[in-house]
């Protein structure tokens, strides 16, 4: 079996940076670092023997170090000052101020006079510097202990508004500093200290003002500012329908029950309506969605004038979506400005983005030809170009140059592994590519489009940050490089394979080997997988996307492999959509690839092979453990959150992918772990927080429940009062757990 890898050396290619009379310099200190890309069959080598005096990775500093002082350095708050050449971070709570066309700094010492001004208001100081939101190359903006604040450089703070401490879903207007909140299913907006009710629930089940569908469709929030901060669009929920659901309280005595709405997947959905709320009027109006009362309202925007919301409107069975325009000033349906339909899903997950002084043009993300792509649309409807091209889906959106003659965006290329910044003239169409590395390019481009900082990471290269003109991307220089953070440490061999399914479709792998790996011995192997649409696990980014927990299991002995079979993402709509109607089956398939080239290596013992995976992956690692396409395969598994039949999911998410249980019965019934519990040989551990709302616990006690009938051991443990996912210090205890399994069973 023939394989393409991406291989590199971590423990080498550190940086380290100073800052000498309000300059930045840059020392640059390459210690070893090897990089190489090959095609080839079997690969056998042997790490250098001098990693023995280095000190190992423990799992708590893997969990608890792992997003801190373990992860590469950043440049801090990094943003552009608004209509500038310049940019800012925040280095030891004092504010970098940088010229673009030479790097020169100053450095602000921001925070005692923000304190001074918060304390002339006897408001509470701050230990750190806020979060600053730049207004002009002299004033900004802050939010502190539930207060909004105005300041300039001369040192002059200004509360303009306040919102209570049990708020929730706030959301600041940045130019009037108007705030909408959420206080017990209630909508408010204040205006300068003056609390003004916009919605109240009307029923229990009735909530406004907060994300709806679930999070699904790319939805994040409940509350949808116009341009100049004068209306509101919001949301409405009705769930007086779906069911209700307990969920325990443990921490009292009885416990008690905390009731909330889960919409099973074929069940009665909540109802959604769109309102619009007119801050100078004070009145209220909805939008005229029509039936029926269970679609979508997704993708709202607002354009420019104000005059007008655009909202994506999807059918239940998300196989049809209209692009509708309302007025804003009435909630009166304009016009259908244009339709999607597929055999398999729609799923619209980006809202239209208005060309940059254009009341009448916007851009639209669509997958209809295969990939993501950008669209150029005028407000008849009328499509005027395609902007964005080929196998490279669009995966992230920057913005317009000054005059709104550029847009700026980010691809994955045709392997998925990678990101890619790009820029197109939105009249002819041409594309400029903003860099050739291979890696991760994420890009911060100013407001007028000139400068592009991108901040970039690799398989070896912990962090960069280079700053060039958008017009000559080639002339770079370095603002920032981060050091190796785990330099000292035991770390392995880091691989990116891609691997053949049946089918020859080329599939994204890693693989992190022991940092003393001989590859005379046999190794157990862990496969961690998810494998699950929205998700990408392998990618050309620091450590190939690798969590350091896996890079402890190596340093215990273990191959710690992960692949991104069909399902996952990036790889274009009908890579992702092979799972419709049949869950777990191209997924499985894809998987077995993988497990077929480890047992093709002679340093892989077969025998001693298992598989952990989380939520959708705990769903796929009981399927490995007990659907007979991998009978026998996998000597024990680890299986956390897990989806154990798909009717007892969500109706967004699973009726997207198998259609409603009425109507793909046999899909349903084939995707059901219940069904194989009799094919369970090897040791499964199955873990699940008592407080999941996103999974129920449920799913997981019931499979307990049959594995009993049917006189089937298993492992079990419950993490009381975690939600879907077992975080803070107790998620050392839940990958100590794993390891320990691991141990006793592989």
């Amino acid at each position: 079996m023939f394989t393409k890898i991406l291989q590199a050396y971590h423990f080498a290619g550190t940086y380290q940076f100073h800052y000498a009379q309000n300059r930045c310099i840059f020392v640059r200190h390459i210690t070893g670092f090897t990089m190489f890309k090959y095609a080839l069959g079997f690969l056998l080598f042997t790490l250098p023997l001098f990693v023995h005096a280095q000190p190992k990775l423990s799992m708590a500093d893997a969990i608890l170090k792992g997003r801190s002082s373990l992860a590469p350095a950043n440049l801090r708050q990094l943003q552009w000052i608004a209509g500038t050449s310049q940019f800012t971070h925040v280095v030891n709570n004092k504010l970098v101020r940088v010229i673009a066309s030479n790097l020169g700094t100053d450095t602000l010492d921001l925070l005692p006079v923000i304190n001074n001004g918060l304390s002339k208001l006897s408001a509470k100081t701050s230990e750190n510097l806020p979060a600053l939101n730049w207004i002009d190359p002299n004033s900004f903006w802050f939010v502190s202990n539930s207060a909004i604040y105005t300041g300039n450089l001369s040192g002059n703070i200004n509360r303009k508004n306040w919102f209570p401490e049990s708020a929730e879903n706030v959301d600041v207007e940045p130019k009037t500093h108007k705030v909408a909140y959420v206080l017990n299913k209630n909508l408010y907006v204040n205006i300068g200290g003056k609390d003004l009710g916009v919605a109240q629930s009307e029923a229990d089940g009735i909530v406004y003002g907060k994300s709806v569908h679930r999070d699904e469709f790319g939805i994040t929030k409940g509350t949808y500012w116009s341009p100049n901060g004068r209306f509101l669009a919001f949301y409405r929920m009705d769930e007086r329908n779906v069911t209700k659901y307990p969920i325990y309280e443990l921490d009292s005595m009885p416990a008690q029950p905390r009731m909330i709405r889960y919409p099973f997947a074929g069940s009665a959905s909540h109802q959604v309506s769109i309102g619009v709320y007119d801050t100078q009027s004070g009145k209220s109006w909805y939008l005229d969605t029509g039936e029926p009362a269970d679609q979508y309202l997704t993708n709202i925007s607002w354009s420019p004038d104000e005059q007008f919301i655009l909202v994506a409107v999807l059918n239940r069975e998300q196989n049809h979506m209209w692009f509708r325009q309302f007025d804003a000033k009435t909630g009166a349906l304009i016009a259908t400005l244009f339709e999607e339909t597929n055999d398999r899903w729609v799923e619209p997950e980006h809202p239209a983005i208005f060309v940059e002084g254009r009341n009448d043009q916007f851009i639209w993300q669509s997958e209809r030809n295969g990939f993501n792509h950008l669209y150029l649309y005028d407000l008849s409807g009328k499509m005027l170009r395609q902007l964005s091209k080929g196998a490279m889906p669009v995966t992230n959106t920057y913005g317009f140059s000054k005059n709104g003659s550029k847009f700026f965006y980010q691809v994955a290329d045709e392997s998925g592994i990678n990101r890619f910044n790009f820029s197109v003239e939105l009249q002819t169409g041409v594309l400029s590519k903003l860099g050739e590395e291979e890696g991760i390019h994420n890009a911060l481009i100013n407001s007028t489009g000139e400068w592009v900082l991108d901040v970039y990471s690799s398989l070896a290269t912990p962090r960069f940050v280079y700053i060039s003109s958008a017009d000559n991307p080639s002339n770079r220089q370095i603002v920032f490089g981060a050091k190796n953070p785990l330099e000292g440490y035991q770390i392995g061999l880091t691989r990116i394979l891609t691997i053949p399914n049946s089918s020859n479709m080329q599939l994204n792998a890693r693989m992190i080997l022991p940092p003393d790996f001989d590859s005379k011995k046999k190794y157990p192997v862990i496969v961690y997988v998810y494998n699950g649409p929205h998700v990408q696990m392998v990618t050309n980014s620091w450590l190939g996307g690798g969590e350091l927990w896996m890079h402890h299991m190596a340093q215990e002995g273990y191959i710690v492999f992960v692949l991104d079979g069909r399902g996952s993402s990036n790889r274009g709509f009908l890579f992702e959509s092979a799972v419709f109607r049949k869950l777990g089956d191209a997924e499985i398939e894809d998987q077995l690839a993988g497990v077929n080239y480890l047992k093709a290596q002679t340093y892989v013992d077969p025998n001693r092979i298992g598989v952990y995976g989380w939520s959708f992956g705990g769903f796929m690692a009981t399927s490995l453990m007990t659907r007979p396409e991998a009978n026998g395969i996998f000597k024990c598994g680890v299986a956390g959150g897990p989806v154990i039949d798909w009717s007892m999911y969500e109706i967004m998410y699973t009726e997207r992918y198998m259609d409603k249980p009425q109507e793909n019965p046999d899909g349903y019934a084939k995707a059901s772990l219940f069904k194989y519990i009799d094919n369970l040989k090897g040791r499964l551990l199955m873990i699940h927080g008592s407080s999941d709302d996103v999974v129920l616990w449920q799913n997981s006690l019931r499979y307990i429940q049959k594995c009993v009938e049917k006189n089937k051991q298993i492992d079990y443990f419950v993490y009381p009062m975690h939600l879907h996912n077992v975080l803070g210090k107790d998620r050392v205890h839940l990958f100590e757990k794993i390891e320990k399994f691991f141990k006793e069973n592989l």
